[in-house]
């Protein structure tokens, strides 16, 4: 069933690390001087960054005699995705600035109490109220990347999703009802502002919670202002993942240079797309893909991580499934906190899972039919963080293409509105 075109990324070349954003001028001086010394030690890795970074030499020799610090300094500037040392520079001197702002107080307005954020989670919260946003603040976060995502009336929808969730993660069904009835209310009472900003970033979860949100909006016969940022990358963050790891003044940085209209193009995408997440067959959906989404430029790559979720030729698996019985198979047994945050560090190309999602995928693996995995759960009632997980030989036989899930999968499993039936092979 997993025909999808490759993806336009990959697991990550060296772990990741979770930076704040909030670059350090004097330390990028340093760097710089470092770079140079090892350099002029014949140092290879500084070599290398150099003819990686610097234009002049990325496809000519470099001539060691005349490498200065200026070249380090552009080189460094390149590295933390800025053209020249100069940005850098005042990059730096503008995050000061708003650093300084916020330690003494003195916060120029930014929002008002007619504005309305709106994110898939609770994540930046705290530090958009530590910048000095006013407006206020709600977090819808229905996991559409994970279970149906069903035809049918509203009242059916939210039925499924309330139930999908309950068992999968383990909350009270009387919880999550309560909590979904606020996430969706609120969608229909958007008149009471002025002004509604959506903070989202590139991955599956939180883009397809904006397609949702885009098809909602387009329902509306009247709407606010949008405003939207949707981010894949930051400037000095080598490693992004999600806004949740940005300090406070990043955000500031964000609303002055990243926040854009939400476009009418973008509303009809954004409908295009949930019509086709509810399809039975991924075909709407690769269609869409082909395009690049162009109006909503890291929709496509998000959408093809989604699919990957559907069952691999190989062996059935989807991709998070293979990732996790690798993870064990390479590196023998771990705590699951520990394969949680080895797949989010080194091998998931795109990070998306939280750690309840992660946990049900976990509970997938150990429910088959024949169990992929073994934990301690049997001896101790441990949590999933703290369970000693291990790979099955039935797993290992999956791995290497011997077996296929169809075979083991324990219960119907949805990728949208894709189900994917215990003991059928899936056609598309």
């Amino acid at each position: 069933m997993n025909n999808t075109p490759e993806l336009d990324l990959a697991s990550p070349a060296t772990p990741r690390t979770m930076f704040h954003g909030v670059l350090n001028y004097e330390q990028q001086k340093k760097r710089a001087k470092e770079l140079l010394k090892t350099f002029k030690n014949q140092n290879q890795t500084a070599r290398t960054k150099l003819k990686r970074f610097h234009p002049q030499f990325e496809k000519r020799p470099i001539d060691s005699s005349n490498i200065t610090l200026s070249d380090c300094q552009l080189c460094v500037a390149r590295e933390n995705g800025f053209s020249s040392w100069l940005k850098l520079k005042a990059h730096c001197d503008q995050l000061k600035i708003k650093q300084n702002q916020i330690n003494s107080g003195h916060i120029p307005e930014l929002d008002n109490k007619d504005t309305l954020h709106i994110r898939c989670g609770s994540d930046i919260k705290h530090s958009l109220k530590v910048a000095g946003f006013i407006g206020e603040f709600h977090e819808f976060n229905d996991p559409f990347c994970q279970g149906p995502i069903p035809k049918g009336s509203k009242l059916d929808f939210l039925k499924t999703r309330t139930e999908f969730i309950s068992t999968a993660y383990g909350i009270p069904l009387k919880e999550i009802t309560a909590n979904q009835k606020i996430a969706y209310e609120k969608l229909e009472k958007l008149w009471d502002y002025e002004r509604v900003i959506l903070w989202f970033e590139h991955d599956s979860y939180d883009q397809l919670i904006l397609a949702f949100l885009l098809d909602h909006f387009s329902s509306l016969v009247s709407r606010p202002k949008l405003e939207i940022i949707c981010i894949d990358s930051v400037p000095g963050v080598p490693d992004f993942v999600g806004l949740g790891q940005l300090a406070p003044e990043m955000l500031i940085w964000l609303w002055e240079n990243q926040r854009a209209p939400i476009t009418d193009e973008q509303l009809t995408l954004g409908e295009s797309i949930w019509g086709a997440l509810k399809q039975e067959t991924p075909h709407d959906l690769e269609r869409i893909i082909e395009t690049g989404t162009p109006e909503l430029p890291l929709m496509a790559n998000a959408l093809k991580r989604h699919l990957k979720e559907l069952p691999s030729d190989k062996n059935g698996l989807g991709l998070t499934q293979e990732l996790t019985l690798g993870i064990l198979a390479d590196k023998g047994p771990l705590k699951g906190k520990e394969l949680f945050a080895t797949l989010m560090r080194e091998y998931e190309p795109l990070p998306y899972l939280g750690d309840l999602m992660y946990w049900y995928e976990l509970s997938q693996l150990k429910k088959s039919k024949t169990a992929l995995i073994n934990d301690e759960a049997a001896d101790t009632p441990l949590p999933w963080p703290e369970r000693l997980i291990s790979i099955t030989q039935a797993g290992q036989e999956l791995l290497s293409g011997k077996l296929n899930y169809k075979d083991f999968i324990p219960d119907a499993r949805w990728v949208g509105g894709i189900k994917i039936n215990p003991d059928i092979t899936q056609k598309t």
